[in-house]
């Protein structure tokens, strides 16, 4: 007799409600969510409150703690109907200016419109700026009544601030709930650095923008170097007859290739780099004066950066990125790891600004230096706020040290001389 044993595999039950009933619950989770939301710290403190004494008063029977529990749920009810209701305003925001320079103050306008047939309550809306907020009053407003409101917003660092959105709070009196209602999309604001021009500094070493010479020889290219016999393939517009017929063998034309001038400025924001956070401000404001003269100069500019990408297409491009730059953590390397990347993606290089801090060594500087492309003219800005300009010779490399952003262009100039 054969006995036959069927295994029946059944789903457990914790599996099976995270498979299917997590998911069936998201509305319901989506609404308590924003249930939740509108209740403030005091709020919870309340309902917790009101919650514990009507616990105490049917377990203990004491009446006093049974008026305490009514006296909160009645509180509770009327907070929560200051809920009820929405402000129907016509919003806008704007901005006189979506780029400013560290120190400038940007100028911005708030409208807030009635677009109903009756009048509006006064109000308060909201407006983030950054990690801050400020809070405008609106007065009543009778139908098809505005209201505005300017507002500045000074600047002391560089950064990329979201103004907005322009939202209304809706609350009780005793702020046990409150409400958000947004109306407008948030608008970045970008705080460039600060920035010096170099063009009369940086003539000397950037002239080359028609292509240098190199002893690289090619077939076909604008320097000249010497003539040699012809061989298969080489291009036959390049022959010279007279030097054919003079020597009776055909002869073409060999070139010196030539290059167009590459600027790379390379920016360590690695925080063991600088002794203090003014240091990097300034390393950020003098990558940027460089890398803007070579963008208005049409060379070719690659910025380099530990662990980011430094989009320098355009001048605007290329601040709005700096404007958001922020220290990178120890572990992604140094100002040496920084020169071996500039190494290995840049060995076409003509002009190689390394700009740093003045937490790195010279032994640092010297191991920096041997990575960076043979034939490049390297320069290391160290930024030092407080100090004097000074110039120094480590191998191959012109070590800066600045104090202030407007020694780069004497530094330079010293450099150049």
């Amino acid at each position: 007799m054969t006995t036959v044993v069927l295994k029946i595999t059944r789903l457990p039950a914790a599996a099976w409600l995270l498979d299917k009933g997590w998911p069936a619950t998201a509305p319901a989770r989506a609404v308590c969510g924003r249930v939740l939301s509108v209740v403030r710290s005091l709020g919870w403190a309340v309902i917790a409150g009101t919650v514990l004494a009507w616990i105490l008063s049917a377990t203990l029977g004491w009446e006093e703690l049974r008026t305490v529990a009514w006296c909160g749920t009645a509180l509770i009810l009327i907070c929560a109907g200051f809920l009820f209701g929405r402000t129907e305003y016509r919003a806008s925001l704007e901005m006189a200016q979506r780029r400013i320079v560290v120190g400038e103050r940007a100028f911005g306008r708030i409208g807030l419109a009635n677009p109903s047939r009756r009048a509006i309550l006064p109000a308060r809306v909201l407006l983030p700026v950054g990690a801050g907020s400020a809070s405008f009053a609106v007065p009543r407003l009778a139908a098809e009544a505005v209201h505005e409101d300017l507002f500045t917003v000074p600047t002391s660092r560089r950064a990329v601030l979201t103004v907005g959105p322009l939202s209304a709070l809706r609350g009780d009196p005793l702020g046990l709930f409150e409400r958000v209602h947004t109306w407008t999309d948030p608008i970045d604001l970008y705080v460039h650095p600060k920035t010096v021009v170099l063009d009369g500094a940086t003539a000397g070493y950037m002239r080359d923008i028609e292509g240098l010479p190199t002893r690289d020889l090619s077939s076909d290219d604008v320097s000249f170097h010497a003539m040699r016999e012809y061989v298969p393939g080489d291009d036959m517009r390049h022959i010279h007859w007279r030097s054919t017929a003079r020597t009776g063998t055909v002869m073409v034309r060999q070139f010196e290739e030539t290059r167009r001038s590459h600027t790379v400025v390379a920016l360590t924001r690695n925080s063991g780099d600088y002794a203090t956070p003014d240091e990097f401000e300034l390393a950020v404001s003098v990558a940027g004066s460089l890398g803007l003269q070579a963008l208005r100069d049409a060379r070719n500019l690659t910025v380099l950066v530990q662990g980011s990408i430094v989009t320098a297409a355009t001048s605007k491009q290329f601040l709005d990125t700096l404007s958001g730059l922020a220290h990178s953590r120890p572990r992604q390397g140094g100002v040496v790891e920084l020169a071996a990347e500039v190494g290995r993606s840049a060995k076409t290089a003509s002009v190689v600004a390394l700009v740093c801090g003045s937490s790195v060594t010279a032994q640092q500087m010297r191991d920096a230096s041997r990575h960076l492309p043979f034939e490049a003219r390297s320069i290391a800005v160290v930024c030092a706020p407080g100090t004097a300009p000074s110039l120094r010779v480590l191998g191959d490399m012109s070590v800066l040290t600045i104090g202030e952003l407007s020694d780069l262009r004497g530094a330079l100039g010293r450099v150049l001389s």
